[in-house]
């Protein structure tokens, strides 16, 4: 080969590699940064933050796959670390994202020879002790649906129980079979963006601007237009939400297994990033700013409270089947006080 010919193919090789660079970028600017792209922290959205959240469901540390860099994705980033032995600070960088890639992408292949050829959802009807992409995509639509289930694409007790639920709430038969009626329902709720299978925040087409809706399963969805703090604290506040009371719960630790009113607020501001440790009820008589607050409300005394974020109570008097209530009571005889440019 002559020496012009030898340089010609070198630059249509260097044209070819630019365009496919190109693409690359193209895709990835598209469909958001791989994982990996860039180091992840609390507060940060994306496609990275889906494919971060999936991968911690499939390494065994349940995390709804909404996009958003919140509490709980938080949390399970600091467990995963724990476990494996990486620095616990809550940041998704290289060494972080090697491990779970390990730990993830053998169980996702798993999962696809388990299915066998991909199914969409709808094709066939499903029941508990069935698996395959088809259970995946359900699992999703749950999770967007305010039933956080952990997305295996196998149809064990946990999406069983989620899927009566969700029946329940619609009114349908609540046998957890998922026929054409549960399908229809599911994609309703889920399938909010007119494109079709975009995975969407809830927030952004569940909630009115400016108020928090609740979901019959008794979570809160935050509105889109709420600042991130306020988001964090709802959904803080829906961790903890169905569980006990129990007298100086959350004041010990964290992670208790119920709370009492203080304990409660203190858990999902803390959440929130709003309060560094737990605080009795009379100490939120004093906290931060006097009077109501655009987004979150304390209303405080020295036995009680509870507190009003984005027009949701966040209460254990009264609670059922969460903390998070519609019905306002009254403030008499409260301290009212907010946290200040909230």
């Amino acid at each position: 080969m002559s020496f012009t010919a030898g340089r010609s193919a070198k630059s249509l090789s260097a044209i070819l590699l630019a365009a496919a660079a190109t693409v690359l970028f193209l895709s990835s600017t598209a469909f958001g940064a791989a994982l990996g792209r860039r180091t992840l922290t609390k507060g940060m959205s994306g496609q990275d933050v889906r494919v971060l959240q999936d991968f911690l469901t499939r390494a065994g540390f349940r995390t709804p796959i909404g996009g958003d860099f919140g509490p709980i994705t938080l949390r399970n980033v600091k467990a995963f670390q724990k476990r494996y032995k990486l620095s616990v600070d809550g940041v998704v960088g290289a060494a972080f994202v090697k491990k779970i890639r390990a730990i993830a992408e053998p169980a996702k292949k798993r999962t696809r020879a388990a299915a066998g050829s991909s199914r969409h959802l709808g094709d066939r009807v499903l029941r508990k002790g069935m698996r395959g992409q088809d259970v995946r995509v359900l699992q999703d639509y749950l999770t967007r649906a305010g039933f956080t289930t952990s997305i295996d694409g196998e149809f064990g007790p946990t999406t069983l129980r989620m899927v009566k639920r969700f029946q329940t709430t619609q009114e349908l038969a609540s046998n957890g079979v998922v026929d054409a009626k549960t399908v229809a329902a599911l994609r309703r709720i889920g399938d909010a963006d007119s494109a079709g299978g975009a995975n969407v925040d809830m927030s952004t087409v569940s909630a009115p601007v400016g108020r928090a809706k609740l979901l019959a399963n008794g979570l809160a969805v935050a509105p889109s237009d709420a600042p991130q703090a306020v988001k964090d604290v709802i959904e803080a506040g829906n961790e903890i939400a169905t569980k006990p009371y129990i007298y100086g719960g959350g004041h010990g630790k964290w992670n208790d297994r119920g709370y009492d009113c203080s304990g409660s607020v203190s858990y999902a501001l803390h959440g929130g990033g709003l309060l560094d440790s737990s605080m009795p009820s009379g100490s939120f008589m004093n906290w931060e700013q006097p009077g109501k607050g655009k987004w979150i409300t304390i209303y405080a005394h020295g036995s009680h409270m509870y507190m009003v974020v984005a027009g949701l109570r966040f209460d254990t008097s009264g609670a059922d089947p969460s903390r998070w209530q519609t019905d306002m009571r009254s403030g008499s005889g409260f301290t009212v006080r907010h946290p200040a440019g909230f």
